[in-house]
C-alpha cells in the first residue's frame, strides 16, 4: 500500500513537471522575428550614376534622338535638291556626216562633216519658279523637323516628371515603411504585455507586407519610365539613368486667345501647311508659264568635201516651241494646279482648326490638373497629415485601436501618392500645351519642391505604461 502511494506521487510530480515545461513563457514573442524579416524586403536600389536635370535631358535628346537625326538628313537632302531644281538641262553634242557616196563609203573626203552643240533654254521665269517650289519643299521638311523636335521634347518632359514622381513615391514609401515598422513594434510590445490582442500584431504585419507589394509596383513604373527616357535619348534602354529637379508649373496659365496667337507664329504644322500653300501658288504660276515658249539653241562647225568653194563653214540654229497649238493640255495642267492650290488652302484652314482644338483641350486638362494640385497641396494634404498626427498620439495613449491607426496611415499614403501623381500630371499637361502651341510657356510661378511630406515623418514610440 505504501509502495502504491509512492508511485502515485511520482506520477503526479512527473506530470506537473511536464505541464510546467510545456507551458509558454509570458515574455516570449512568437512574432518577434517577422518584423526583421520583412524589413529586408523594403530595400530598393540607389542611384549609381550622376543625376541629370531636365535641361540636360532635353539637350541630349535633341542631339541624339534617332527620329530627329532622320529628319535632319531629310532636310539636307531637300536643300541639295534646290540646287538642281532651277538648273539648265544638260547640253548636247551631235556629229552628223552626210553626202558620202555609196560607191565609195570609205572616201570621207567626199562627206560633209557637221559638229554641233545644243542647249535647251526654258522660257523666262520658269527656272525661278522651279527653284521656289523646291525651296518651299525645304521649308516643309524643316517644319517637320521642328515638329519632331517638339514631340520629342514633350515626351522627354513627360517622362522626366514620371521619373521624378517615382523618386518622390520611393521616398514616401521609405518613410511609410519606417512608420509601419514602428506601428508593428508598438503593437508587438503591447501584445507581449497583454494590452492588445494578437490580431493587432497580425494587422501590422499585413500592412508592412502590403508596402512590399507597393514597392514592387513602384520599381516597375520606374524601370519602364527609365527605359522610355533612354530610348528618347538615343541610348540603350537598359542604361542606368537618374534625374533630379523640381515641379515648376506656371502659377497662372495664359488665356486661350494668347495661346492661339502664339500657335499661329510658332506651330510647325501650321508653318508646314502655309509653306504648302506658297508652293501651290508657285506651281500654279509655273503651270501658267506653259504658254511661254521654250527655246533650243544650236551652233556647229561644218567641214565640206574636197573641191567645195568654202570647205570650212559654220551653222547656227534656233528652235522655239509653240504652246498655243497644244492649248488643251496646258489648260488641263493649269486647272489641276489651281485645284491643288485650293486643296492646300483648305488643308491649312483644317490644320489651323485642329491646332486650335488641340490647344483648347490641352488648356482644359492643364487647368483641371492645376486645380487638383492646389486642392491636394492646400487642403487634402494638411488634413491627412493632421489626422495621422492625432491618431498616432491617440494610439500611443491607448485612446484608439490599431485599426484606426492603420486606416489613417493608409489614407495619408493615398493622399500623398495622389498629390505626386497630380503634380506629375500637371507637368505632363503643361508639356502637351506647349507642344500644341509650338513654344514653351513662361514659368514664373512658385516652385513646388519634391520633399517628403511632413506627415510621413511622425514617430511612434513603442512605449508601455
Amino acid at each position: 500500500m505504501k509502495a502504491l502511494r509512492v508511485s502515485i506521487c511520482l506520477v503526479i510530480a512527473f506530470t506537473c513537471v511536464l505541464g510546467f515545461a510545456s507551458e509558454p513563457a509570458t515574455d516570449v514573442d512568437p512574432l518577434s522575428g517577422v518584423t526583421s524579416l520583412l524589413a529586408q524586403e523594403h530595400q530598393h536600389s540607389r542611384p549609381s550614376t550622376p543625376p541629370m536635370s531636365l535641361v540636360e535631358l532635353e539637350a541630349a535628346a535633341l542631339a541624339n534622338n534617332p527620329e530627329i537625326r532622320v529628319a535632319i538628313r531629310r532636310v539636307a537632302t531637300a536643300e541639295i535638291r534646290v540646287r538642281s531644281a532651277g538648273s539648265l538641262s544638260d547640253p548636247e553634242f551631235m556629229y552628223r556626216g552626210w553626202g558620202t557616196p555609196l560607191a565609195k563609203p570609205w572616201d570621207l573626203n567626199q562627206t560633209q562633216h557637221m559638229f554641233m552643240i545644243n542647249q535647251s533654254l526654258p522660257g523666262p521665269g520658269k527656272r525661278a519658279l522651279r527653284t521656289q517650289v523646291a525651296a518651299e519643299g525645304v521649308e516643309q521638311v524643316k517644319a517637320e523637323l521642328e515638329a519632331k523636335k517638339r514631340d520629342v521634347t514633350a515626351e522627354v518632359r513627360k517622362t522626366f516628371y514620371d521619373m521624378l514622381r517615382n523618386q518622390d513615391e520611393l521616398l514616401l514609401h521609405d518613410e511609410q515603411a519606417a512608420l509601419a515598422r514602428q506601428s508593428s513594434e508598438s503593437a508587438r510590445i503591447k501584445y507581449v504585455v497583454g494590452r492588445v490582442p494578437q490580431q493587432d500584431v497580425l494587422k501590422a504585419q499585413i500592412a508592412l507586407t502590403k508596402l512590399v507589394e507597393h514597392l514592387v509596383m513602384l520599381e516597375q513604373d520606374g524601370g519602364l519610365a527609365r527605359s522610355r527616357l533612354n530610348t528618347l535619348l538615343g541610348r540603350d534602354p537598359g542604361s542606368p539613368l537618374e534625374v533630379q529637379g523640381q515641379y515648376s508649373p506656371p502659377q497662372k496659365l495664359p488665356a486661350l486667345l494668347d495661346l492661339e496667337k502664339d500657335a499661329l507664329e510658332n506651330r510647325p504644322e501650321l508653318a508646314m501647311s502655309s509653306s504648302g500653300v506658297r508652293q501651290g501658288e508657285a506651281l500654279t504660276k509655273l503651270a501658267e508659264k506653259a504658254y511661254t515658249p521654250d527655246y533650243n539653241l544650236s551652233a556647229g562647225y561644218m567641214l565640206m568635201p574636197d573641191g567645195a568653194r568654202y570647205r570650212n563653214t559654220y551653222m547656227a540654229e534656233v528652235a522655239v516651241t509653240l504652246p498655243w497649238l497644244n492649248r488643251g493640255r496646258h489648260e488641263a495642267e493649269i486647272a489641276e494646279a489651281q485645284s491643288d492650290l485650293s486643296a492646300d488652302r483648305a488643308e491649312y484652314e483644317n490644320q489651323r482648326a485642329l491646332v486650335f482644338e488641340e490647344i483648347q483641350e490641352a488648356l482644359i486638362r492643364a487647368r483641371s490638373a492645376k486645380r487638383l494640385v492646389d486642392l491636394y497641396s492646400q487642403t487634402l494634404r494638411p488634413q491627412a497629415q493632421a489626422t495621422l498626427k492625432s491618431t498616432v498620439a491617440a494610439y500611443q495613449s491607448d485612446r484608439t485601436d490599431f485599426l484606426n491607426l492603420l486606416d489613417s496611415q493608409n489614407t495619408t499614403l493615398e493622399v500623398e501618392l495622389d498629390y505626386y501623381r497630380a503634380a506629375s500630371e500637371l507637368e505632363s499637361r503643361i508639356a502637351d500645351l506647349e507642344r500644341a502651341v509650338g513654344a514653351p510657356l513662361t514659368r514664373e510661378g512658385q516652385e513646388s519642391n519634391s520633399t517628403v511630406p511632413q506627415a510621413s515623418l511622425l514617430q511612434i514610440t513603442p512605449e508601455v505604461r
